[in-house]
């Protein structure tokens, strides 16, 4: 199980608990949220790597993903149809890699997402 510190910056926006969720879901590798979180068109654009393009591929991508041991997020932000959360990820092999995921929403009110950017650089 994947120990999660969450930001307390969420608890006054449905966007910005929404987007603490999503990164709680990849950390956890919990493909049923996520798969059902996403546009059937989502593009996954991994800074460095691939492109995910469509939910077929976005799953076939989570299937390949470690579930972190830890999850610490520093900040939530949300505004209009994007939101932001960064912090850090503890694998079970010890490394730890500094994120940020940018989520573009289908509408404002940000109930499924469109796009996801990620930033991800192992630390020491």
């Amino acid at each position: 199980m994947t120990m999660v510190i969450a930001s307390e910056e969420c608890g006054n926006s449905p966007k910005n608990i929404f987007a603490q969720e999503l990164t709680i879901a990849f950390a956890r590798v919990d493909s049923k949220f996520l798969l059902e979180s996403v546009t059937d068109n989502i593009r996954w654009n991994n800074i460095g790597g691939k492109i995910i393009e469509g939910k077929e591929g976005f799953a076939k991508a989570l299937k390949q993903s470690k579930k972190a041991t830890e999850l610490i997020v520093h900040h939530v932000s949300t505004h209009g149809r994007s939101g932001l959360v960064n912090g850090i990820l503890k694998l079970a092999d010890h490394r730890k890699i500094a994120f940020c995921h940018v989520y573009e929403f289908g509408n404002t009110k940000g109930v499924d997402v469109n796009e996801i950017t990620s930033y991800m650089i192992e630390i020491t």
